[in-house]
């Protein structure tokens, strides 16, 4: 099973930061935030890898290299332009997928969190299978409902949560998906109106690091030693 870690995003609220470093190489206690991504997937046994990336993409591939040193083997998507979260995983599936299998985790570049990789299912029932988190203080409302372990969009039961941005997908949830820029969520709402995806709650530490502010958070809780596992 292969797992792709999305690293395309212009990473505007990040700027100044941003303007000459791609997020995903911004430093959290001095290693770079998209290197705990790949160290922890690897240590769960995901040990392809794909990247894709925009902004300064040519950074990215410089830093991590072929991932020999993180005992990984790293490919890379290099997009153009970016072409947001779904389209970007529709032009790298033919490096997700290999003969049957057609399952694959993807987790976002900019979150930050200890969640074990490899609790992660490798097989799903339906087209998507989401981690959900409890609801940050920019983000109250939440996102989905979790039923069980069904996630929708709207219900009178379940508890309104916030995708994490790590999630095991099947290929088929983009079947007639169409080349070039495309969100994800409108292709997991559908999938969630036929009933077709599957959630869990994650209790552990996750931050979605949107902000400087919400970086520098991160990086005083790993230096103080207050995340478990990191």
């Amino acid at each position: 099973m292969r797992a792709m870690i999305l690293a395309a995003g212009l990473g505007k609220r990040m700027r100044p930061l941003t303007l000459t470093t791609p997020k995903p190489l911004l430093p959290v206690a001095g290693k770079a935030l998209i290197e705990y991504h790949v160290e922890r997937l690897v240590a769960a046994g995901f040990s392809d890898i794909v990247i894709n990336h925009a902004w300064l993409g040519e950074q990215i591939e410089q830093v991590l290299g072929d991932g020999e040193r993180y005992g990984a083997q790293l490919h890379y998507s290099a997009e153009g332009e970016p072409l947001e979260t779904a389209g970007g995983i529709r032009k790298a599936l033919p490096l997700l997928t290999e003969g049957e299998e057609s399952c694959f985790v993807v987790v976002n570049g900019d979150v930050f969190t200890n969640l074990d990789f490899a609790t992660l299912p490798r097989q799903i029932e339906g087209l998507a299978h989401l981690v959900l988190v409890d609801n940050p203080d920019h983000n109250v409302a939440g996102d989905f409902l979790l039923q069980g372990q069904r996630v929708t969009q709207s219900g009178r039961d379940g508890q309104r949560l916030t995708f994490s941005g790590i999630s095991v997908l099947d290929a088929r949830l983009f079947a007639g998906s169409k080349p070039g820029a495309a969100a994800l969520a409108p292709l997991l709402c559908q999938a969630m109106a036929q009933g077709v995806v599957t959630g869990e709650h994650f209790s552990g530490f996750w931050s979605d690091i949107g902000t400087p502010e919400r970086l520098a958070q991160v990086e005083q809780a790993v230096q103080e030693q207050r995340i478990n596992g990191i």
